[in-house]
C-alpha cells in the first residue's frame, strides 16, 4: 500500500466515528452543561465583542483583548474559508456545508471552554509575557501527559498546514497569469517580515488586516450572490437535502455518500474555526482581561464570523454559480475564483479572490507560525522556538511542490491527533468552564442583568 493510501485511510478513520463523537458529541455535551449560553446570550455576546472591540481592556495581559482575538481570528479566517469550503463540497457534496454549521454551533461551547481554560492556566515566560494554550491547561488536567503530547502533535501539524495554505494561494495566483515562483517570493518576503516582528508585531498586523479582509471578501461574495439571487433558495434546499441523503453525480461532481458529507464538513469546519483544536487559546492567553470568561465570549463571535458568515458566503457562491458541478475535485481550489469571474468578469473576479486569498493566507500563516513557536517554547525553550520559526519558513517554499491531495491527507491525519488529544482534556475539565461562565453571568459588574 502506498504512503498516500495509508494516510488517506488513517485520516478517514480519524474523521469518522472517533472525531464525530468527540467534536459533535463533545460540543453538544458542553453546550448542554453551559446552558446553551451561545444561543441564550448571543445578542449580549456580540455587543461585548464586536460592539466593544475598541474599548480599553482592564486586568493583566500582554496585548488587548481585541488584539488577541484578532490574532486568533486571523488563524481561523484563511485559505480554509475560500478553498476548504469548495473542497468539502467537491468531496462530500452540498450536505458537507450543513455539517460545517453543526460543528460551528456546538463548537462555540467547545471553544469557550478552551479559551477560558487557556486564560485560567496561562503563565509568564522569561520575557514577562503571558503564554498559554491547550498545552498549559492539559498539563493541569487529570491526565498531565496530554500537555506535552498535544504540543508535540501541534508543532508537527503546523508544517503541512503552512504548505497547504501556501499551495492554495499559489494555485489561484496562477489563474492571473502570474508565475507561481513570483507569487511564492512575494508571499515569503511578506510573511518573513511580519513573523520576525515579535508578538506585538503579529497582534498589530492582525488587528488591522483581519476586519478589512473579512469585510472585503464578504462584500464581494454578496455581490456574486446578488447576481444569482434566484438560485439562493435552491442552494439552501440542496444543502439540507444532501446532509442526510447521498448526492448523485452531476457533471464534474462525482457524487458523495452521507458519510462523506459528514467527514468532509466536520473536518473542514474544524480546521476553519479551530473549535476542538485548542490552537486559538494560544493567542487568547496573552489578552488583557479581568476574568477568564470575558475572553471566552470571543469564541462565539469568532466562529460566527468564520463559519456562519464567511464560510457560508463561500458555500452559497460556489453552489448558486453552479461551478461545483462543472469543475472536478482536483481543481476545487479554483471554484471561488471561477464563480467570482463568472459574475464580475474573469479578470476582475479572479483578482478579488486572489487578493482576499493573499490576505487570508498571510494572516493565517503568520498566526499559526506563532502558535507552532509556542509549542516549541513549551517543550524545549525560547531558543528552539526561534529555530522552529525558521523551519516553518522553509515549509512555505515546500508548498509549491506539494500535491493538494497529499497535503490535505497529511494535514487531516495530524489534525486528528491534535483534536483527539485536546478534546479528551477539554471534556475532563469542562466543569471548570461551567463555573467560570456562571461566575461571569451572575456578577452584575460583567452582566448587568445578573440580578434581574
Amino acid at each position: 500500500m502506498k504512503f498516500l493510501d495509508i494516510l488517506i485511510n488513517l485520516a478517514n478513520w480519524f474523521w469518522g466515528p472517533p472525531i464525530l463523537i468527540l467534536l459533535v458529541g463533545g460540543g453538544l455535551y458542553l453546550t448542554i452543561r453551559l446552558g446553551f449560553f451561545q444561543f441564550r446570550y448571543f445578542g449580549y455576546i456580540l455587543k461585548q465583542t464586536f460592539g466593544g472591540m475598541f474599548k480599553k481592556s482592564d486586568g493583566e495581559g500582554s496585548v488587548s483583548a481585541f488584539a488577541a482575538a484578532a490574532t486568533a481570528l486571523a488563524s481561523c479566517i484563511g485559505g480554509a474559508n475560500i478553498v476548504g469550503v469548495p473542497v468539502a463540497i467537491a468531496l462530500g457534496g452540498p450536505g458537507a456545508v450543513f455539517w460545517m454549521w453543526v460543528t460551528a454551533l456546538v463548537g462555540m461551547a467547545t471553544k469557550f471552554t478552551e479559551i477560558t481554560l487557556g486564560i485560567k492556566y496561562r503563565e509568564k515566560n522569561e520575557k514577562g509575557e503571558f503564554v498559554g494554550g491547550a498545552m498549559y491547561y492539559l498539563k493541569n488536567s487529570p491526565l498531565p501527559f496530554l500537555g506535552p503530547l498535544f504540543a508535540f502533535f501541534l508543532m508537527i501539524e503546523i508544517a503541512p498546514s503552512i504548505s497547504t495554505q501556501t499551495l492554495t494561494f499559489i494555485q489561484n495566483v496562477e489563474l492571473l497569469g502570474i508565475s507561481k515562483y513570483v507569487g511564492l517570493g512575494i508571499f515569503f518576503i511578506i510573511v518573513g517580515a511580519i513573523v520576525f516582528g515579535g508578538l506585538k508585531g503579529v497582534a498589530r498586523f492582525c488587528e488591522i488586516a483581519v476586519p478589512f479582509m473579512a469585510a472585503f471578501y464578504i462584500l464581494g461574495g454578496l455581490v456574486v450572490i446578488a447576481f444569482n439571487l434566484k438560485h439562493v433558495p435552491g442552494a439552501f434546499a440542496t444543502i439540507f437535502a444532501h446532509a442526510f441523503s447521498p448526492a448523485a453525480a452531476v457533471g464534474g461532481f462525482s457524487g458523495a455518500a452521507v458519510a462523506q458529507a459528514m467527514r468532509n464538513g466536520i473536518a473542514r469546519g474544524c480546521y476553519s474555526n479551530e473549535a476542538g483544536m485548542g490552537t486559538s487559546t494560544i493567542a487568547h492567553a496573552s489578552a488583557t482581561v479581568e476574568i477568564p470568561a470575558q475572553q471566552g465570549l470571543w469564541a462565539v463571535f469568532e466562529i460566527f464570523v468564520d463559519t456562519i458568515i464567511v464560510c457560508t458566503v463561500t458555500a452559497i457562491v460556489v453552489l448558486v454559480s453552479g461551478v461545483w458541478t462543472e469543475i472536478p475535485s482536483d481543481l476545487a481550489a479554483t471554484m471561488p475564483a471561477q464563480a467570482f469571474g463568472a459574475a464580475l468578469g474573469a479578470g476582475f473576479g479572479s483578482t478579488i479572490v486572489s487578493v482576499c486569498l493573499l490576505l487570508f493566507v498571510i494572516t493565517t500563516v503568520v498566526a499559526i507560525i506563532f502558535f507552532g513557536e509556542k509549542q516549541a517554547e513549551f517543550l524545549f525553550g525560547h531558543t528552539v522556538a526561534i529555530i522552529c520559526r525558521c523551519v516553518y519558513m522553509v515549509f512555505i517554499v515546500l508548498g509549491v511542490v506539494f500535491n493538494l491531495e497529499t497535503a490535505y491527507s497529511l494535514l487531516d491525519f495530524l489534525l486528528g491527533l491534535v483534536v483527539i488529544t485536546n478534546m479528551i482534556g477539554v471534556l475532563l475539565m469542562g466543569g471548570q468552564a461551567v463555573e467560570m461562565k456562571n461566575q461571569y453571568f451572575k456578577d452584575p459588574k460583567y452582566y448587568p442583568k445578573a440580578n434581574k
